[in-house]
């Protein structure tokens, strides 16, 4: 008994037996199953919470493909709504232009037939004139007027 050896022996069986005799590994366990527990369930939670992110981002890309569909169906839309107003655009204003060229070419032609009338007018009173002239210079008398008057009064009548 005097060996080194022997003594550690017995005090590490003596160590072991008071561990075993207080229930020391039997604690051990449950404290070790406990924790195994407890990650398991940490596991559970964070597969769980796994699923349900994975459910919210396939919601949240349906959603986002929903969303660019109405966009596209959106731009569409206003595509069609800005061609169709374009296209109004244009054919109002080619009436209006239409409607003001025909109108200037109705006051042209009005212009055009008063000028011409009073060309007309003016070419008649200086033919009368210049024909009353010639006759009296060569007639005179009372036939000479009254072939003036007469010759006036129709081309007055023939003129308007």
């Amino acid at each position: 008994m005097t060996n080194p050896e022997t003594w550690v022996a017995v005090s590490f069986l003596l160590f072991v037996g008071l561990l075993v005799y207080f229930g020391v590994p039997r604690k051990l366990i449950r404290a070790l199953d406990s924790r195994a527990d407890a990650i398991a369930k940490e596991l559970e939670e964070a597969r769980r919470l796994r699923v349900e992110a994975e459910a919210v981002l396939a919601d949240y890309r349906r959603k986002a493909r929903a969303a660019e569909a109405e966009a596209a169906n959106i731009i569409a839309q206003a595509e069609r709504e800005a061609e169709a107003y374009g296209r109004e655009t244009r054919a109002a204003f080619e009436e209006m232009l239409n409607r003001r060229m025909k109108s200037a070419e109705e006051k042209i032609a009005r212009a055009e037939a008063k000028a011409l009338e009073e060309i007309r007018a003016q070419a008649a009173e200086l033919a009368v004139a210049t024909a009353e002239k010639l006759i009296r210079r060569k007639m005179s008398g009372k036939l000479a007027d009254e072939l003036v008057t007469t010759g006036i009064d129709r081309v007055k009548k023939r003129l308007h």
